[in-house]
């Protein structure tokens, strides 16, 4: 893949490692296009990086070659809500962790996005942005290549849909309560003076005497934040048996992330992609009249 940038007047004589950065290239990428990659071009004449550009000029290199996976091609369905040259988003099922772990070597999302580029003749590694708890549904940001991985770097935006457990008041509220980690669990975390700053933002879209649907914006990317939080206001989500929920109703805690924003490596647009709830939330909600008189298109 090649990249172009005109040089405005603005730039005119900025050395040419200078101006890659303003673009929003980063020094490791300018370094490997330098040492492993085919160098930069000013108008088709190799510029090196210490030279001057000039106002007018088009600057153009080629991405490096994709660096080789240990992750292994397996031929795992992929639900790709969007996808071009630089971005991609999945909507990840429950019960699929996002990348391989020790407790779970294989049979991920990572191996199935292999497969999906080789399938195409692609060469390539899996960089999610963005990561969901195994258990979790929904959206996972993906970079497409090196280039893109530290532009989308902790710029997803996420609204979850979660049934909490109980009655909540429909409208807004707020979670400020510090998170750290929780002494009888080596995965649980909870609420706790000694904790790290934490906050969620939420609104009540629907309730019944059983349940509530809940859009919940997590404004720090703490471990479990929605998870401990809503449990921490006596609302734990249903199925989340690890901080107070059962799975009468449903198998698995009740959270998928169902929108996403982020801002286009290149165009710099916002994009702004959606995914509706999997069948079994869908089926608690319905079960509980959850489903009308709501719309995410606020969030």
């Amino acid at each position: 893949m090649e990249l172009h940038y005109v040089v405005p007047s603005e730039a005119e004589g900025q050395r040419l490692g200078l101006f890659l950065r303003t673009c929003g290239v980063t020094a490791g990428l300018i370094k490997s296009v330098k040492h492993t990659g085919q160098g930069f071009f000013a108008d088709g004449q190799a510029l090196h990086t210490d030279q001057k550009v000039h106002a007018g000029q088009c600057i153009t290199f080629a991405l490096p070659p994709e660096p080789a996976t240990s992750v292994i091609p397996q031929p795992i369905p992929l639900s790709i809500v969007y996808e071009d040259e630089f971005a991609a988003v999945l909507d990840k099922p429950a019960g699929l962790a996002v990348h391989p772990t020790l407790n779970y070597p294989d049979h991920t999302l990572a191996n199935g996005w292999i497969y999906y580029l080789q399938s195409q003749g692609k060469n390539g590694v899996f960089r999610p942005v963005n990561r969901i708890d195994k258990n979790t549904s929904g959206l996972v940001l993906c970079a497409q290549n090196a280039f893109a991985a530290p532009l989308l770097a902790g710029q997803a935006k996420k609204c979850y849909l979660a049934i909490v457990q109980g009655s909540l008041p429909l409208g807004p509220g707020r979670v400020e309560a510090p998170i750290g980690r929780r002494g009888d669990s080596i995965i649980g975390r909870c609420v706790t003076p000694e904790g790290k700053y934490s906050l969620t933002e939420y609104t009540v879209l629907a309730a019944s005497a059983e349940h509530s649907l809940v859009a919940c914006i997590p404004r720090t990317g703490r471990t479990h934040q929605i998870r401990v939080h809503m449990a921490y206001i006596g609302h734990p989500l249903a199925g989340d048996t690890l901080y107070g929920g059962n799975i009468r109703r449903i198998g698995r805690h009740a959270l998928h992330c169902a929108v996403l924003h982020f801002v286009h490596p290149v165009t710099r647009k916002p994009i702004r992609v959606s995914c509706p709830m999997p069948s079994d939330m869908e089926g608690l909600a319905q079960a509980n009249y959850l489903l009308d008189g709501w719309s995410l298109d606020q969030f």
